[in-house]
């Protein structure tokens, strides 16, 4: 794994993480857009991570912490990389990102019709808490 280079992602960044989620990630977000993306980067600088491999990027993370609790979102691998350890390393990141800020639990927002996925996040030790679902409104038109 020593080829992997895990960073932060900074405003540079954002078309090529938009460009990679169309690609790699399992469905969209109303938060995929330049202006979402930057927004991101700029109030919390080290939560989007992306994993590289030989300058290309290979997988993404977005690794959050409100002061409370430790939300990942946009866990994604590009094909091409999968099985490989990237999402692991990742995790790992992310992981420590939480640890480091005082976190003490990690959830993950998984599309449920994702089987791969399951399989990964469930590989990486979290399990699915069935008493729990989630209540969203959209807050733009």
């Amino acid at each position: 794994m020593s080829d992997l280079r895990i960073r932060h992602a900074t405003p540079s960044d954002v078309d090529t993480v938009l460009a990679f989620w169309r690609e790699a990630a399992e469905g969209t977000s109303i938060s995929d857009d330049r202006d979402g993306v930057a927004r991101l980067i700029a109030r919390d600088a080290e939560s989007l991570l992306l994993a590289e491999r030989d300058g290309t990027l290979a997988g993404t993370v977005i690794a959050g912490f409100d002061g409370w609790r430790c939300h990942l979102y946009r866990l994604a691998v590009h094909p091409a990389h999968r099985r490989r350890g990237v999402a692991t390393a990742l995790l790992d990141a992310a992981e420590e990102r939480f640890a480091a800020l005082g976190g003490r639990r990690g959830d993950a927002m998984v599309l449920d019709e994702n089987a791969l996925a399951h399989h990964a996040w469930s590989a990486a030790g979290y399990a699915r808490e069935p008493q729990w679902s989630r209540w969203v409104k959209p807050l733009t038109p």
